[in-house]
């Protein structure tokens, strides 16, 4: 690109990168010449102002809490019409915890069946019919 002098590295001293942007993380037992980098470092993610007029982010956010308002107002509707259907939040609570109690207790079945499936030299799949459980359970 302009007028920048090429460096010249020594035997031994970091090599750049195929850019040079960061001519410390490689190092080479050759002599190469350093060029500048295609341009300064751009995030992935773009800044709040990127592109944007200081009015416009005004109305960005006001448009974000618009939306967010109406997801809110869905989300009680909803939780509306569960309510007037019969359901109970500490029932549903309830009903979780009796979810997460039965997975974990079917957790520990599998790891036993896998542990006998390995000391009889057999897969788990085997051992299924032997204790009348259904390979869909």
């Amino acid at each position: 690109m302009g007028g920048a002098k090429p460096m010249e590295l020594r035997r031994g001293a970091a090599a750049p990168c195929r850019f040079n942007c960061f001519p410390y993380l490689h190092t080479t037992g050759s002599t190469r010449s350093l060029q500048s980098c295609p341009g300064a470092f751009r995030s992935p993610r773009p800044s709040p102002k990127s592109g944007l007029a200081d009015g416009t982010i005004e109305d960005s956010q006001q448009l974000d809490i618009e939306k967010l308002k109406e997801k809110r107002g869905l989300m009680d509707k909803e939780i509306s019409q569960f309510l007037s259907e019969g359901y109970n939040v500490d029932e549903l609570k309830d009903h979780i915890s009796q979810l997460h109690e039965y997975n974990d207790i079917k957790d520990v079945g599998q790891m036993l069946l896998g542990k006998l499936a390995v000391i009889q030299g057999v897969t788990t799949k085997e051992l299924y019919p032997e204790f009348d459980l259904d390979m869909d359970d």
